[in-house]
């Protein structure tokens, strides 16, 4: 980048505020899209998703979602999961509408940790792994919830996060794996927002 264009690129804008970084800009588009995916894959499911669809959702060219992601299947992976350094919502009810955007895509199709999940029930050392990395889930959205005992609740929401997508996917329960993500989802609301210390929706 030129001088010039480095300078028109670092100036305020018309209200006075600094223009964010290139890289905070790149992180601000990646949001945009995950959140795009996060929608696209809970009410279309994995197969009917499509790279075009996730990106004018997003407001994006497809081909800047392929210059992120790589393919549909790294798209999905990501929206699935909070990555470890993600800073998380601040406000207790916007974390509950990510987690609860996460397990719609999880509902949507054979989750990317199902093969892991089937291993951990005969496998010592798949049980040890996916201990550790439910431990640092925990951990992570326990730094955001406003309560007296953030890490137990931080605990259940995990819980319920892994015991709905494991009985759908996994176990086929009845009703459960009939349902769609949206009326699973919109039935969890009130207790996830509980639990994060958050307002449930009146008519929720």
């Amino acid at each position: 980048m030129s001088a010039a264009r480095k300078a028109r690129a670092d100036a305020p804008d018309e209200a006075g505020r600094p223009r964010p970084s290139r890289s905070e800009r790149r992180r601000q588009t990646e949001e945009r899209i995950l959140a795009s995916a996060r929608k696209e894959f809970a009410e279309r499911g994995y197969e009917r998703t499509t790279i075009r669809g996730v990106a004018g959702a997003a407001g994006v060219d497809p081909a800047l979602v392929m210059q992120y992601f790589g393919s549909k299947d790294q798209l999905f992976r990501q929206a699935v999961h909070v990555p470890a350094g993600e800073e998380l919502p601040a406000e207790p009810a916007e974390f509950a509408e990510l987690l609860l955007s996460i397990l719609g895509v999880k509902l949507s199709g054979q989750a990317a940790t199902m093969p892991l999940l089937r291993s951990a029930f005969t496998h010592p050392e798949a049980t040890e792994a996916v201990r550790a990395s439910l431990a640092g889930q925990i951990a992570q959205g326990a730094t955001v919830i406003p309560a007296d005992d953030p890490e137990l609740r931080s605990a259940l929401l995990v819980a319920v996060l892994l015991g709905v997508t494991t009985g759908r996917h996994l176990l086929e329960l009845d009703h459960l794996r009939d349902a769609s993500p949206e009326q699973i989802t919109d039935l969890l609301r009130p207790a996830f927002q509980a639990l994060v210390g958050g307002t449930a929706a009146p008519d929720a």
